[in-house]
């Protein structure tokens, strides 16, 4: 498959793992209309790729991402050439969907996403962070729900998916109330990143070892995993467990299961083939 994008820079530095990076620097990875399209390409794309078991992202340059590229953002809400109010509202609609499903792709990815912060995560960053399966920073990360502060509420997923990520629904209203920023150990303490490191380059040298970690494990066993996290948090508890009884009784038949368990008895590492 081809990953050859203009706003991201996509990377395959160890078997199965792939790195995703926001490559707008001289824009403090401002999210511009392009980039998310383009991350919902990749996605969709890595979602499928059978060389790819665990996705790492984060941002080049001076900070993760300044969210929202106001400059381009003003003229695409505006709609100028739109005069019906109900018209150009249902063309916001349309927008406000696409952008949604670009990052809803990252959550409904096959393969489990790592999200590596350092500095600035602000606004749709939130956004973005919040579909990611795994979440950590350095310690000179900050997180800001600006949208408060450009008169607008949140849209793409931060309102709907960081609730139930941190479990504290004071502190969310709060921080989506003020658009404040929030620490790197503030962020650990809240549950919205698993592990503060000390710098960025520590942070991308440890994150790159846990994706190598996973990478290894049974994709079979990993995509598995991921689909039964991300319905039961949406549903029952009744519900769940018929979600996995149903999956797995398919998936208990792969071979998978079989070499991890023949592995662990003769103290060998298992290789499992590509999905």
């Amino acid at each position: 498959m081809s990953y050859s994008y203009e706003t991201l820079t996509v990377a395959n530095p160890h078997d199965f793992v792939f790195h995703v990076e926001f490559n707008r620097p001289k824009k403090l990875n401002a999210m511009n209309q392009k980039l998310w399209t383009e991350v919902g390409d990749v996605f969709t794309k890595l979602s499928e790729d059978p060389n790819c078991r665990v996705i790492v992202t984060s941002g080049s340059g001076r900070l993760f991402t300044a969210g929202l590229d106001l400059s381009e953002a003003a003229e695409a809400i505006t709609l100028s050439d739109i005069t019906d109010v109900g018209r150009k509202g249902y063309a916001l609609m349309k927008l406000i969907k696409q952008f949604q499903a670009c990052f809803t792709a990252i959550e409904q990815c096959h393969k489990p996403v790592i999200a590596a912060v350092h500095n600035a995560c602000i606004g749709g960053g939130v956004d973005y962070i919040c579909a990611c399966d795994i979440r950590v920073c350095s310690a000179d990360a900050f997180f800001s729900i600006k949208e408060i502060d450009i008169g607008m509420a949140a849209d793409i997923g931060t309102l709907q998916r960081l609730p139930k990520i941190v479990g504290n629904e004071s502190k969310v209203r709060e921080l989506v109330y003020t658009g404040r920023r929030m620490k790197a150990d503030e962020a650990k303490e809240f549950g919205l990143v698993s592990t503060v490191y000390a710098d960025k380059d520590t942070m991308m040298r440890e994150v790159m070892a846990l994706a190598v970690e996973i990478s290894q494990k049974s994709p079979i066993a990993i995509t598995g995993s991921k689909t039964a996290l991300n319905y039961a948090r949406d549903h029952s508890v009744e519900d769940s467990l018929k979600q996995i009884m149903t999956w797995n009784m398919s998936m208990l038949q792969s071979e998978d299961m079989m070499q991890a368990v023949s592995a662990n008895l003769t103290k060998q590492k298992p290789i499992f083939s590509k999905l």
